[in-house]
């Protein structure tokens, strides 16, 4: 039981950079509808947000950088040095984050519901959740991690590291410890294995064989089909992109692919993300004896209902320059060209210049007309 009727929540935690994100993304690829509770509390102090104004008049306009934005690095200094001052902030963030976290988890047909949070047992998001899954690193794996991903000194790594609550109190308020020290295929294993055993038989999606035998289906791809997904891409990237087994296997920690399948034989793929409640579209390939169009409108459909079932506010498709000329391929479908600065919401702006690679075609859809964190 959970506390949304009909919903098979699951509560993942675990201390900074243990991997929650990548085990939450697992869960994705077994079907779960994932919430990031920790992306959502960075949303709710952007401008515009609710929790905005509250945190300028609780910490000063110091923390503000110069374009007005709270800068989360200052921030981060004074609350990760001063438990009363991480209280204050939480108590502004938590219930905006509370708010969004209920309308996405209503909203969402998935029986299955992850809801990734840092804070799940402190915030009482625990008691709503049919099963709390820990995550857990060794504290010196942890400090490497941000050293190695998140660019720290070793001595702010220490210091994020050893500013938190001991790892015990997650572990033993867990049903399922997912242990996050070896390769991501192992991971992996342990996931899969505690989805099977776990979760109730009558939330979990199958996919259709029947399906597979259709003429052009599309079908989401699992991390165990990694080496197929490098070849096709590798074949129909012409020698472009070169993947193997292991590349694919960790990008699965931060993205999802999509088959599109002739006969039950993969003859295009698509490689997409969503964060923030924005989707970042940035692998596409066809077999070139493909309609194109037909082929890229299933692709691209499968996708956006996927991110609008994520809630997902906008789609971001970069391209490659070789569709440059076709642009009315994708204006068909929605999709539009527009410099960065013009999407009027900082968090897509964001989320464009973050990802954007090297020689590219960006193009931009609007997903939804309600956000989900609304400005007060």
């Amino acid at each position: 039981m959970s506390g949304w009727p009909g919903k098979y929540v699951i509560g993942l935690t675990g201390n900074i950079a243990t991997g929650k994100s990548a085990v939450r993304k697992m869960l994705e690829h077994l079907g779960a509808y994932g919430i990031d509770a920790d992306a959502l509390a960075h949303q709710v102090v952007m401008k515009g947000s609710p929790g905005y104004q509250p945190v300028v008049e609780t910490f000063g306009k110091w923390v503000l950088a110069a374009d007005g934005e709270i800068d989360r690095s200052r921030l981060g200094r004074i609350v990760f040095a001063d438990s009363l001052a991480l209280k204050q902030l939480e108590g502004i963030v938590h219930p905006q984050v509370s708010l969004a976290i209920n309308i996405l988890v209503s909203r969402t047909q998935r029986q299955v519901v992850v809801i990734e949070a840092i804070k799940m047992l402190e915030s009482g998001l625990a008691m709503l959740c049919s099963a709390i899954w820990t995550v857990f690193s060794s504290r010196e794996i942890q400090i490497t991690r941000l050293v190695n991903k998140r660019g720290m000194s070793e001595a702010e790594a220490t210091q994020r590291v050893d500013s938190q609550p001991s790892q015990e109190l997650k572990l033993k308020s867990a049903q399922v410890v997912i242990r996050n020290d070896g390769s991501y295929e192992e991971m992996w294993k342990q996931v899969n294995a505690a989805w099977r055993e776990t979760i109730p038989d009558e939330s979990k999606t199958e996919r259709s064989l029947e399906a597979l035998k259709a003429d052009l289906v599309v079908q989401r791809a699992r991390p165990d089909e990694s080496e197929q997904i490098a070849a096709l891409i590798n074949r129909l990237s012409n020698g472009k992109r070169r993947l193997n087994y292991e590349q694919v296997m960790v990008a699965f920690g931060e993205k999802a692919y999509l088959f599109l399948r002739k006969g039950g034989i993969p003859c295009g793929i698509l490689g997409w993300q969503v964060e923030n409640l924005v989707m970042k579209i940035d692998d596409v390939y066809l077999d070139g004896n493909l309609p194109t169009e037909n082929a890229l409108s299933l692709l691209l459909k499968e996708a956006e209902d996927a991110s609008q079932e994520l809630n997902c506010e906008l789609s971001l498709l970069f391209l490659p320059l070789k569709f440059q000329g076709r642009e009315e391929l994708f204006t068909s479908l929605g999709y539009s060209s527009r410099p960065i600065q013009s999407l009027g919401v900082r968090a897509w702006e964001e989320a464009a210049q973050e990802s954007l690679p090297d020689e590219v075609i960006v193009l931009y859809k609007k997903m939804r007309e309600d956000r989900i964190l609304k400005p007060v």
